[in-house]
């Protein structure tokens, strides 16, 4: 737990063995406490013992706040719920009847991740329809003496959306502003499938610099004071990526050859802004190569299957 400015602590949840990867927002004032992006069930002792640590009792949490429903930024509200049951859930209508009822998020989940589902997720509880909030776009919260504007950001996922004080200049950045781990000068898109829309996101990307935020609070993670040079470099990288692998099909490469070939064209750029390999390993950790390229490739397919043609 880290105190990061008056009314904001970032609680650091231990994921696969390493801190500083995921991480959940606290925001206290004026009687009221909202944590966003809680994330997943696996980590939710750890984010009640980071809420204590923080001076707050967990049950007198007021607001849980969504910018997506994937399961690492929101995979344990309902298993937070038994703990902090008067929450207001807040969420985008494009993404509450998936945490009402997970069945098909935990189907589509399981997919890719298989038996290693509870290993990395834990329990997905479903949530009270009772505590569902729904929000969209152009929304104004008043949350712990916050004046949060909700604005819709897709192309990360369908259902994505940022909180942005414009008192403070702080802006709750979710996925849709990427990766950048702390002390790494190194911005690299999370592009998972099955909601991956490029021109989407740079849309998006737009919305953001129009805001003019100060701070970008990264769910992967932390926060960043450079906001429209690191939105460029994201911007960069979504594109270039996703011009690899459109390259990479159009060869008729494999979807194994595929995630060999960006990792090979990736991993020195990466080694020279760290030499570390833990570096490497906690990147792929936020978002791996395997995800990166199933979203591309499902992308390509079904937004611009002309452009698959040699």
């Amino acid at each position: 737990m880290t105190q990061l400015r008056p009314g904001i602590w970032q609680i650091s949840l231990p994921f696969q063995g390493e801190h500083d990867i995921i991480g959940a927002y606290l925001l206290a004032d004026g009687g009221e406490i909202a944590l966003i992006d809680p994330g997943p069930g696996s980590t939710s002792e750890a984010l009640l013992d980071g809420i204590r640590q923080a001076g707050f009792d967990p049950a007198r949490v007021t607001h849980l706040l969504a910018t997506h429903i994937h399961l690492d930024h929101t995979g344990g509200i309902g298993t937070l719920l038994h703990t902090m049951p008067e929450a207001r859930v807040l969420v985008h209508s494009k993404g509450a009847s998936h945490l009402i009822n997970p069945d098909k998020l935990i189907t589509s989940s399981a997919r890719i991740y298989g038996e290693r589902m509870q290993e990395l997720w834990g329990s997905i509880d479903p949530v009270p329809e009772h505590n569902v909030q729904i929000i969209n776009d152009g929304d104004v919260l008043t949350i712990a003496q916050r004046r949060l504007e909700v604005h819709y950001t897709p192309g990360h996922a369908s259902h994505h959306i940022i909180f942005f004080d414009v008192h403070s200049g702080d802006l709750f950045a979710g996925d849709v502003a990427g990766v950048r781990l702390q002390g790494v000068d190194y911005v690299r898109p999370p592009t998972p499938p099955p909601d991956l829309d490029i021109e989407a996101w740079s849309a998006s990307i737009d919305t953001l610099k129009r805001l003019r935020p100060d701070v970008l609070y990264l769910a992967h993670f932390g926060p960043t004071s450079t906001p429209i040079p690191h939105l460029e470099h994201l911007r960069e990288k979504l594109y270039s990526w996703g011009d690899f692998v459109l390259h990479a099909m159009r060869d008729g490469l494999s979807e194994g050859a595929i995630i060999d070939r960006l990792i090979e064209h990736v991993q020195p750029e990466l080694k020279r802004v760290s030499s570390e390999e833990r570096t490497l390993k906690r990147y792929e950790i936020a978002t791996n190569y395997a995800m990166t390229v199933q979203g591309y490739m499902r992308y390509w397919r079904k937004r611009h299957p002309e452009r698959l043609q040699p």
